[in-house]
């Protein structure tokens, strides 16, 4: 997959491993922007230390089984997509699916549509005849459910989110194979 060029002004490229440092470092700044208020802090510190590791960028950005993409301004990066096999708890959920794992975007990058950018990006790396594909979100963003049911996911289910010893109400949004 070749570089996209935003008006001159921003990257979207595949992720390498050497940019395991800065992903973690946007995912974890991204993670507690957007939600860091709601959890008691070591519930959050222990989250961020095992959700957002340069082992688990580097891994991710090295296996093929997965799509990782990061957007940069300038050297500043300051967004990033996961896609890949599905790992959420549904009973319809099979090998065959994917999911959209993650979109974050810094606060002061929202609004250029980039999260749209990198979700036509992923559903498009994911898509495959036949394929399932599935996304977990917090029951409170409302903004990107809206995102993801113009894109045709529906509510199949919901499930607990652990962050720490809390436990969010995430929904399960699925969208069935063409």
């Amino acid at each position: 997959m070749i570089d996209i060029n935003i008006n001159g002004e921003m990257t979207i490229r595949p992720a390498t491993p050497r940019d395991a440092e800065r992903l973690t470092q946007l995912g974890r700044q991204t993670f507690v922007d957007k939600f860091g208020h709601l959890y008691p802090p070591e519930d959050l510190a222990d989250f961020l230390a095992t959700a957002h590791t340069p082992e688990k960028y580097a891994a991710w950005a090295s296996d093929p089984a997965y799509g990782l993409w990061i957007v940069e301004r300038g050297e500043t990066a300051i967004a990033y997509a996961l896609a890949g096999p599905c790992h959420l708890p549904h009973p319809d959920v099979t090998p065959d699916c994917g999911e959209l794992c993650r979109i974050y975007v810094l606060a002061e990058a929202q609004g250029a549509g980039l999260g749209g950018r990198l979700l036509t990006l992923a559903l498009d790396w994911l898509e495959r005849s036949g394929r399932t594909l599935w996304i977990g979100v917090w029951s409170e963003n409302l903004g990107a459910q809206r995102l993801y049911a113009r894109y045709g996911f529906e509510k199949a289910g919901e499930y607990e989110f652990p962050v720490g010893a809390t436990r969010d109400q995430e929904f399960i949004l699925r969208r069935a194979a063409p």
